[in-house]
């Protein structure tokens, strides 16, 4: 028996879509009629470096920032919403110089960053290898980003590919983390295979406890770029609604790797850098499902 056809404004189905807000691309050629190439930016993932003046302005302008969340933290604004702990912990980072500091780290993460492309992207012969972009669990993130890992790519007979275990083989991802110019920033789903997570997981603690990279050069105390984002964010000028404010500083809950105890959204200063797995608060429940999360 044939299905009879609907009309237009019978058609309804009921499952979620995934579909993100349009963002402006620069068309760089098109190859066929339904296959445009566009300038697609690249978020690293598993990695969060420290951010340059473009994300909250020159120091002088977001040290006023970050200064208004100081005192916000110790005036009472966030007492009721922000347990003392972490207020503790905020505090002994948010110093006269944090945002100097940070943003330095920024510039520098990205020259060592350039540096490193430089070398691992050149042939022993001089020639310049592509890029292997690695996709994710979540594909594009809130800003059109395509969420990946990065590696060299070879090209076959005359560029072979390296064994697994050789250095060759490793992502700028964890090159990053390695050098302690990243911390190490797994959010679900967008993990590596368990070996590499293994890896990433060694070196993101060798990196701490060796103090290296932006802790060698701008101080144990510096903001990490996920602390440093959501304290700009606590200090905005115009503080209308200080529960909306942490709510939207404070969107994932933190995993301590080392039992996988949900530590919350305000726990993570609990956890060594190195330890922590982030989740957005809407995939929760999967996530509990997906990696086996105790009650």
């Amino acid at each position: 028996m044939g299905h009879r056809p609907q009309g237009v404004d019978m058609l309804a189905f009921d499952f979620p879509r995934v579909i993100r807000p349009a963002v402006p691309r620069r068309l760089i050629r098109t190859s066929d009629g339904d296959t445009p190439v566009v300038e697609q930016p690249i978020r690293m993932v598993s990695v969060d470096t420290p951010e340059k003046a473009g994300y909250a302005g020159l120091p002088t302008t977001a040290q006023l920032k970050l200064d208004r969340t100081r005192t916000r933290l110790t005036d009472g604004t966030f007492d009721d919403l922000i347990p003392e702990g972490l207020r503790d912990h905020l505090l002994s980072r948010l110093t006269a110089d944090a945002a100097e500091r940070h943003i330095a780290a920024g510039n520098r993460a990205t020259v060592f960053f350039e540096a490193l492309q430089e070398r691992r992207l050149t042939k022993p012969g001089g020639t310049r290898r592509r890029t292997a972009v690695i996709p994710t669990g979540e594909l594009i993130d809130r800003y059109g980003r395509l969420l990946a890992y990065l590696a060299p790519w070879f090209d076959g007979d005359g560029d072979p590919l390296p064994p697994r275990d050789h250095p060759d083989r490793r992502t700028f991802n964890l090159d990053m983390v390695a050098a302690g110019w990243g911390a190490m920033f797994l959010v679900y789903p967008s993990l590596p295979r368990d070996p590499d997570l293994k890896l990433l997981v060694q070196d993101a603690e060798t990196a701490w406890n060796e103090r290296r990279g932006a802790w060698a050069e701008f101080g144990e105390n510096l903001l990490l770029a996920y602390e440093y984002r959501a304290c700009i964010k606590l200090g905005d000028r115009k503080l209308a609604d200080p529960k909306a404010a942490v709510a939207d500083a404070y969107q994932r809950i933190c995993v301590d790797l080392r039992d996988l105890r949900v530590v919350g959204e305000f726990g993570y200063h609990e956890v060594p850098p190195s330890r922590r797995l982030w989740i957005w608060k809407d995939d929760l429940n999967q996530a509990r499902e997906d990696l086996k999360l105790p009650d």
